[in-house]
């Protein structure tokens, strides 16, 4: 990385050596948002991070840094996923066929 933040990525395409700058520094601008503060992320770093409008993420106090972390949630525990279960969207039991091979039924 030199000293504008800026981190070199190297990668194959159709047998060519490919430099893409990947930004790891950048400055930015805090803005009044209701009785809050809102901060801009650069595309380049919701693209590197695949944070999207809407997404959810962690934000700590680690001394006087803040530290943004997207939450990217892929496994859930069985009462997590039974808490979004309700009346509206439980499916009935579905009868396809008898057995086929030596199953027990």
């Amino acid at each position: 990385m030199d000293s504008t933040g800026v981190l070199p990525h190297f990668f194959m395409k159709n047998h060519q050596i490919c430099i893409l700058n990947v930004y790891t520094k950048m400055e930015a601008k805090v803005k009044k948002w209701g009785n809050s503060l809102g901060l801009r992320i650069p595309k380049s770093f919701s693209a590197q991070t695949g944070i999207v409008d809407g997404s959810n993420v962690d934000i700590q106090l680690e001394g006087n840094k803040i530290t943004i972390v997207p939450l990217n949630k892929s496994e859930y525990t069985l009462d997590e996923l039974l808490s979004k279960v309700s009346e509206e969207n439980m499916h009935y039991e579905i009868k396809t066929d008898g057995p086929v091979g030596e199953e027990i039924w």
